[in-house]
């Protein structure tokens, strides 16, 4: 029963915000790689068929749920990849993480927000 409780703890996350900051960047990349993938294929369809499923896909990303996604994405990995390379170029940095962190979320916010309501005022005026 002692062994059981070293392995669980031994196994619990103890990474912290910048784990998740990283995952979070690992996740928002691999949105954008999709959202790229689509694009391509939708327009390869759309040129080479005259196909409705070019259309669809092309319905899919210029909807306003889906550009929430992306937007959030794009923002967030260009701050935080700003982050990173800034912590990478002055690495006497590393000790203040922790502040970047929250510099990079006072950052985010406002610019997201800024981005939603203006894709919510967009959809609401039926553009």
């Amino acid at each position: 029963m002692q062994n059981l409780k070293v392995i669980a703890q031994g196994a619990r996350y103890r990474g912290g915000n910048p784990m998740w900051s990283w995952l979070l960047h690992r996740v928002t990349g691999v949105g954008m790689v999709l959202f790229v993938v689509a694009h391509i294929t939708a327009s390869f369809l759309t040129q080479r068929f005259g196909s409705g499923a070019g259309m669809a896909i092309n319905a899919v990303y210029e909807s306003p749920a889906f550009q929430l996604v992306m937007y959030f994405c794009v923002i967030y990995h260009a701050l935080n990849g700003l982050r990173v390379i800034i912590l990478d170029i002055r690495p006497s940095l590393m000790r203040f993480q922790r502040e970047t962190l929250w510099l990079q979320w006072l950052t985010f916010v406002p610019i997201y927000a800024l981005a939603v309501l203006l894709i919510l005022l967009r959809a609401a005026s039926g553009e």
